[in-house]
């Protein structure tokens, strides 16, 4: 067969038009190196969480947060000096030293502190990584080409998924855990050669191209001072409305997360038993999220608006606390934390990403960052606490269910507000770029 019809194909499966085939390919080659990365080491550093006490995840996730609180104006003066072509590359290349690090370190006796530190510092890296190569995709691919590739990208984040888990299970007797790390760091080191070649191509079909928005130089630091990202979302309603969503979207999740934890804890006491029921949840999520991303999100977007993508998995996650409130169950919450999971991967991490694709190149970088990191990472604190109190006044899980779906429905409502806006940002970009 003629490799242009395969090629076209190809395109109106995913609904790509016929030069951007390859560059959503690298976006999604991309994505599958950074999660099979990931979900090779996750299963552990949940068997790690459960091991220091269910009683305790709130320190865990308080330590995550000042951690995260310490890195970002770092990350933001890295992004001043460095231009925006070398910034992935930096940030990536020093997780791979990390990568290492713990390689080296896991090959002795494990220690309670290596397992917390491990736990705190896998959280951080994946927040990076991801948050650096969603602001990657934001830079590459203008607002049209995101609505239509974005969900096809994610989906290689559903593919990684769904290998990690798949590399861990079948590589952990021969490599150990070190081995699985050493194998992280390939990977990572894989995303940054696919990076390039987005790179090159944004100058000539993306958001880059001579007919494109103006944008500025990748070859260029980013104006400003560590605490710009901050400063920038304090100054802009918009991003501080994209803050809202996302610490709403924490406190869903870490809810969620705490009850997962604690009917595993109680159903399964065996370490082995709990990353193999881990393991499963994480299969069935990315199989589900592939299947979305691939048939549904990508047209949605298009068809209804970014506002859909964003309000849909909040509601369905209100009526499902609800139900916790009547009929608290192993197989209930589990259900829940899936579809949650699904819905995120599918729907609301795309949709999210969306609604930086018209902002500029700073909002990009360093308020994406500080949203995705500093923000994300409060909320969890937050949360955490929030829940640990609400289990402390009540028995059961009735108080932190009907809290839990209040959240859910703020959640859904300021999504659909975020997604309207962005909608209207795109349609003025488009009609100042092609004007009647």
């Amino acid at each position: 067969m003629d490799t242009s019809l395969l090629a076209h194909r190809a395109g109106a499966i995913i609904n790509a038009e016929a030069d951007e085939l390859r560059p959503a390919l690298n976006g999604f080659l991309l994505f599958v190196c950074l999660f099979a990365g990931y979900f090779m080491l996750r299963p552990i550093r949940e068997s790690m969480g459960i091991s220091a006490g269910v009683e305790n995840l709130q320190w865990l996730f308080t330590a995550t947060f000042l951690v995260m609180l310490a890195a970002v104006p770092l990350f933001a003066w890295l992004s001043a000096h460095v231009p925006r072509l070398h910034f992935v590359d930096w940030v990536y290349g020093f997780f791979c030293t990390n990568l290492l690090l713990f390689a080296a370190l896991f090959l002795g006796e494990e220690s309670p502190w290596l397992a917390r530190v491990f736990y705190v510092w896998i959280s951080v890296y994946n927040l990076f990584v991801v948050s650096v190569a969603w602001s990657l995709m934001a830079d590459v691919f203008d607002s049209a080409q995101a609505k239509r590739l974005f969900a096809f990208i994610a989906a290689g984040a559903s593919v990684g998924g769904l290998s990690g888990p798949a590399l861990s299970a079948l590589l952990i007797g021969p490599l150990g855990e070190s081995g699985l790390m050493l194998l992280a760091a390939v990977l990572l080191g894989a995303a940054m050669w696919f990076k390039r070649q987005l790179m090159r191509w944004r100058e000539r079909g993306g958001a880059g191209r001579p007919d494109a928005a103006p944008s500025e130089s990748p070859r260029r630091p980013l104006p400003g001072n560590p605490f710009s990202g901050m400063t920038a979302v304090l100054k802009s309603p918009y991003l501080l409305g994209i803050c809202g969503f996302v610490v709403l979207l924490a406190t869903v999740s870490t809810f969620l997360y705490f009850e997962q934890a604690r009917v595993v804890a109680e159903h399964f006491p065996d370490r082995e038993a709990q990353v193999r029921v881990f393991g499963i949840i994480d299969f069935v999520v990315q199989a589900g999220a592939l299947l979305c991303q691939l048939f549904i999100t990508g047209r949605l977007a298009q068809r209804l608006g970014v506002g859909v993508l964003l309000a849909m998995v909040p509601l369905v996650m209100c009526a499902g606390f609800i139900g916790v409130i009547f009929a608290p169950s192993f197989g209930l919450i589990a259900a829940l934390m899936i579809v949650r999971r699904i819905g995120e991967y599918a729907f609301v991490r795309p949709g999210r990403e969306m609604l930086f694709a018209p902002l500029d190149a700073e909002s990009k970088y360093k308020a994406k960052n500080f949203i995705d990191t500093v923000v994300y990472r409060a909320g969890d604190a937050i949360s955490a606490w929030a829940k640990s109190a609400l289990d402390a006044l009540s028995q059961g899980a009735g108080m932190a269910a009907l809290v839990g779906a209040l959240c859910a429905l703020l959640w859904g409502l300021l999504g659909w507000r975020l997604g309207e806006r962005a909608d209207r940002r795109a349609s003025l970009s488009a009609a100042r770029q092609n004007p009647a």
